[in-house]
């Protein structure tokens, strides 16, 4: 008997062990690391969308799901605070002309920031 065999018409590998060929099964979702963003949003499907959560696990989505909102939340942060340090003229010479002024600022409009991706990707569905 052949140690491997590819069934035609499933297209699936099979490998010989002992008696019994067995499929080469492998995980669709790889381990991709998840923020601090991803993380939020798992912690939110787990106690408000519990059907959503255990569905994007049993189809082996979840980890995956948790890094793509991970990295679209983390480029809009970004890039919010881009925005609107640029529109309220927050700029590196302020910063070293006053610096406690510019770290109330740049505060302010990272919690600004945060909310504003919590409410569009972190906390819906």
């Amino acid at each position: 008997m052949k140690k491997n065999y590819t069934d035609d018409k499933t297209g699936i590998n099979y490998t010989l062990v002992g008696d019994v060929y067995l499929p080469n099964l492998v995980l669709a979702d790889t381990n991709y690391p998840i923020g601090i963003w991803g993380q939020r949003h798992k912690e939110y499907l787990k106690e408000n969308h519990k059907q959503m959560y255990y569905n994007l696990l049993t189809q082996g989505k979840l980890n995956s799901y948790f890094h793509d909102v991970d990295v679209r939340a983390k480029e809009m942060y970004d890039t919010l605070i881009k925005q609107l340090a640029e529109n309220e003229g927050i700029t590196e010479q302020l910063k070293a002309e006053n610096q406690m002024f510019w770290v109330q600022r740049m505060n302010n409009i990272a919690n600004r920031a945060r909310e504003i991706v919590n409410i569009e990707i972190i906390y819906t569905v």
